[in-house]
């Protein structure tokens, strides 16, 4: 067993979980933050996607003892109360979801890429980017223009993700 102590979403949190605990199972089943998905627990699909000490990381491949002493960002705390982020709002008005599976992995992954992009960001490195986050459903157009728009309204400085 494992003590584990980290923020998440601006809350600190403690607990003793299973040395084999993988971060993903310790935010759904300890946490209850369900919005980040297990697709495939192989690092495959990019729906477990969050953001530890500011960076996208797969939760499936991270145990939650290794996240100790971590901040960890999942999509639940991307809004603002009820004020959408901009990333999650650009999804939404441009179409960027179907079934919604692998919706927060693809906003989780969106908002590191355009962090780490302050120069902007173009469509083929958007696309190239997204190698790793799988969607089944929308053939990935609405999803790059969604990225694309918010990337605008996130490097006009007012909305990137502090970690």
């Amino acid at each position: 067993m494992s003590d584990v102590s980290l923020t998440v979403n601006g809350r600190r949190v403690t607990g003793t979980v299973e040395d084999r605990t993988l971060l993903v199972h310790y935010l759904r089943e300890h946490l209850g933050l369900t919005g980040t998905h297990v697709g495939c627990d192989t690092s495959q699909c990019g729906a477990c996607v969050v953001h530890v000490d500011g960076k996208a990381v797969k939760s499936c491949t991270m145990l939650a003892a290794q996240a100790s002493g971590s901040t960890v960002v999942t999509i639940e705390g991307l809004a603002n109360g009820a004020e959408l982020h901009p990333m999650q709002a650009a999804f939404k008005e441009n179409h960027g979801l179907q079934c919604g599976f692998c919706t927060p992995g693809m906003i989780m992954a969106a908002v590191d890429m355009v962090n780490r992009h302050p120069e902007g960001l173009d469509e083929a490195t958007v696309r190239a980017e997204l190698e790793g986050n799988i969607c089944r459903c929308t053939g990935y157009h609405n999803i790059v223009k969604a990225i694309l728009a918010a990337s605008q309204v996130m490097l006009k400085g007012t909305a990137q993700v502090a970690a």
